[in-house]
């Protein structure tokens, strides 16, 4: 067996035999032709699956850094299993603290659910961990730690479960994606300099030079924003000033490259594994194809561009006719930065990499105070017909807003603090709550931040439409509202107003129930929404097909309304915003059979 250096192990190498030279051999999913790296992703199957969580150094563009790794490489290995298995995964724990696994969007007893402190103590330091489940579904899944700070290191792989029978979508060629940030400074200490200093890395800020020539805000935005505290510039907290954005553990100068021939469909199987970054991703010349959303089997749909919120996953079917390399971009949603790789039919060949976008600025509508849909004095709402007529109701075509566009005017007396706690009926009003959306929407039909006017077609929630029938079409027999809460001043997040450690009492269903949740976002921030252990319809599509998610990015001042049926056990909720959850966005979902949950 050839040796490799500790360098190339952390960069995904995994080699038998004759390395290299099996290439050709392997099965498409497994290519590569990234120089100086082997040809797969390390890829670990069967029954029985031994991983080990230890310490060790990862190089990103030439530069190391600290890693948790898992088997020592960054990714961890892909897993993958089949739909129908039972797997035994035993979790060697090497490192100096507890560490755990969860199996993110998996449907598994809720014991294995891999949660430190509601399912499980977690797994001590030396000591091994023994997950044993069965394999109830198919589709593109990942895993990750659940304590501390461990998967912003490194902490992180892929599943993917092949279907007991025929899969739905055809393809001749199989690439996993793996997006993920990575900072060579120690999560702790970044966390804790966002907690001293909000906004400390966001080097994208309004200027007075820019102000001077007309870009942004005008001077009367400014000075209104500027009283409520706000930065519409403060996108996404952690930013490309300390951040890497990786595609499968390669940094953009590395040049991940996957392989195809000419003609050839080929599925991408994308995995946002990032601690806090939201990307857009796109590939200049390409269609893409979207074929399934969380794992999920979807109706496809035809896009330009997609827009993965953490932990979320998207199968994407390209079939690239000409003899020549594609760019791969992920870019950072709040453009200080890019993942990037190569869809190539050699090894060796590149294509131009596309500059970043101009950066967006949050409006009132992220505020949650849409002026066109408020109506001021009893007027009808304005339209723009010349708008309609270039196509602004095709997401991501419509035209740019003119600089200044956002002024507010008058507001007839709104109170600007916007924290009238009876505007949010079940919410505890404190310095957790910055601002409380005084006009919430329903943003399912719109791109990201940032995508409204980029000139083609952009994927919204609205597109997404199930394959396969929903395995529970009840009519909720009740509703329930939680609000995301923050400070983006103070750097507080939670639900309903409170953190994780201040909460007195879960939320609490009965098993077998039909509920109708709706997440209302009041932060000036998007949010990736996780609910372990379900997945949930998202409230918009054919009845009996509507789209079934694990992870729902809400988008700020916006809301969005899901359907699910509780399963018994206690299972974290929370939004997947690494830094986010350990500052207090977090809750459980405790779910008991009827005779134990009071009427």
């Amino acid at each position: 067996m050839t040796d490799f250096d500790r360098r190339q192990l952390l960069r995904g190498a995994s080699l038998v035999g004759g390395g290299l030279a099996l290439t050709s051999l392997m099965p498409g999913w497994a290519q590569s032709a990234t120089p100086g790296v082997a040809p797969i992703l390390p890829t670990l199957t069967g029954p029985n699956i031994d991983l080990t969580i230890d310490h060790a150094r990862l190089s990103i563009d030439g530069r190391a850094g600290h890693a948790v790794t898992i088997n020592g490489t960054v990714p961890g290995p892909l897993l993958r299993l089949r739909e129908g298995q039972t797997v035994r995964l035993s979790v060697r724990n090497n490192l100096a603290e507890d560490t755990s696994i969860h199996w993110h969007g998996l449907l598994v007893p809720f014991q294995m659910d891999g949660v430190p402190g509601v399912t499980f103590p977690g797994i001590k330091s030396g000591q091994t961990f023994v997950y044993e489940f069965p394999i109830i579904q198919s589709g593109t899944y990942w895993y990750h730690s659940h304590s501390g700070l461990q998967e912003a290191e490194g902490h992180y792989g892929p599943i993917i479960i092949d279907p007991k029978g025929e899969d739905p979508v055809a393809y001749d060629r199989e690439h996993v994606i793996v997006l993920s940030d990575y900072s060579f400074m120690h999560p702790h200490l970044l966390y804790k300099r966002m907690k001293q200093q909000t906004g400390l890395y966001n080097y994208q800020k309004q200027t007075l030079p820019g102000l001077l020539a007309g870009k942004d805000q005008t001077l009367q935005e400014r000075i209104e924003w500027a009283k409520m505290r706000m930065d519409p510039t403060d996108i996404s907290d952690v930013t490309g000033a300390v951040l890497s954005f990786l595609v499968n553990g390669h940094g953009p100068k590395d040049n991940w490259t996957g392989l195809f021939k000419p003609g050839e469909r080929v599925r991408l199987r994308f995995i946002n594994t990032a601690a806090q970054m939201v990307f857009n991703v796109r590939i200049p010349g390409l269609k893409l194809t979207v074929v399934a959303a969380d794992g999920q089997n979807l109706r496809p749909v035809e896009v330009d561009e997609f827009q993965i919120g953490n932990a979320e996953t998207y199968d994407v079917i390209v079939q690239p006719m000409e003899d020549r390399a594609f760019t791969l971009v992920a870019e950072a949603v709040d453009r200080s930065g890019m993942a990037r790789a190569t869809l190539a039919p050699r090894a060796g060949m590149i294509a131009v990499v596309p500059p970043l976008r101009e950066r967006p600025l949050a409006t009132m509508k992220d505020m949650g105070m849409d002026m066109a849909s408020m109506n001021m004095g009893g007027a009808a709402p304005a339209t723009d017909k010349a708008a309609e007529t270039r196509g602004a109701t095709v997401p991501g075509m419509a035209p740019r807003a003119p600089h200044g566009s956002d002024a507010m005017g008058d507001m007839g007396g709104m109170k600007m603090s916007m924290r009238d706690g009876q505007n949010a009926p079940g919410v505890r009003m404190g310095p957790g709550v910055q601002t409380i959306a005084p006009i919430p929407i329903d943003r399912t039909g719109e791109p990201g931040q940032g995508l409204e006017s980029v000139g083609h077609r952009v994927l919204v929630y609205r597109d997404l439409v199930a394959l396969d029938p929903n395995p529970d079409s009840r009519t909720p027999s009740r509703a329930l509202d939680i609000h995301l809460t923050g400070n983006m001043e103070r750097w507080m997040w939670g639900f309903d107003g409170e953190k994780f450690s201040e909460t007195t009492k879960p939320y609490a269903f009965r098993k077998g129930e039909r509920v109708r949740v709706t997440l209302i976002n009041d932060t000036m921030m998007a949010h990736p929404i996780h609910l372990h252990g379900h997945f949930f319809e998202l409230v918009h599509g054919p009845a009996g097909h509507r789209p079934r998610k694990h992870t729902v990015l809400v988008l700020p001042g916006g809301k969005v309304a899901w359907d699910f049926t509780a399963a018994a056990g206690d299972w974290a909720f929370h939004c997947h915003m690494l830094y986010h959850m350990h500052a207090g966005m977090f809750q459980v979902f405790a779910v008991r059979p009827l005779d134990a949950v009071a009427a």
